[in-house]
């Protein structure tokens, strides 16, 4: 089968034993839009914010999105196949910056991995593109911390982040985001951070 991914130009790429090679390439806001509005509709991505939209209104945010210096998207294709969306952003330009004090360096994150399919449960895939977004992030862009702020009822990612040698940080609550462009209603969210040093220890 060929791979409709290959004439994209990626930020990263990286080789996972035993995974299969992932390549980062900036979303397309229309290409993607088929991908990342059926993973963004499932209940299980609830956390998101996204169902209930259509396609195109999920086209729109990402295309807003491109507009954007602060914040940024990318679809993770293993072998081929979309394996995760990924957002990045800069705290000081997002709610979570008003919920901790924000240090240079920092860097927030969003991962959402693609549905398992029909063979089930998939042991390490998570870890695995976590790791690619690891060595991204904090090798490729050279930042000295990733901030998440996973929805604290989402004990599942809580629990996959600590696992990873990320810290639990406070429990906090995300305002309200009400703009032209863009509305996020407030969330109650789970911080969690995890430095370079900790990541990649020398």
């Amino acid at each position: 089968m060929s791979d409709p991914y290959t004439s994209r130009t990626s930020v990263h790429e990286q080789t996972v034993d035993g995974f299969g090679t992932v390549r980062v390439l900036p979303l397309d806001a229309r290409a993607d839009a088929g991908v990342v509005h059926a993973w963004t509709s499932e209940e299980r991505a609830a956390f998101w914010g996204m169902n209930g939209l259509t396609r195109d209104q999920v086209a729109e945010i990402y295309a807003h999105l491109d507009t954007l210096d602060t914040h940024h998207a990318f679809l993770l294709v293993r072998d081929g196949e979309p394996a995760a969306l990924l957002q990045t952003y800069e705290p000081r330009a997002d709610r979570v910056g008003e919920c901790y004090p924000v240090q240079p360096g920092d860097i927030g994150v969003h991962l959402l991995v693609a549905p398992a399919g029909p063979g089930g449960a998939r042991p390490g895939w998570t870890a695995a593109l976590l790791d690619v977004v690891t060595s991204y992030v904090l090798l490729g862009l050279g930042r000295t911390r990733i901030v998440a702020d996973p929805d604290v009822r989402n004990e599942r990612a809580i629990a996959r982040l600590l696992r990873q040698g990320f810290t639990a940080g406070p429990a906090v609550v995300l305002p309200e985001v009400d703009l032209p462009d863009v509305y996020l209603p407030e969330k109650k969210a789970r911080l969690a951070f995890l430095t370079r040093e900790a990541a990649f220890p020398a």
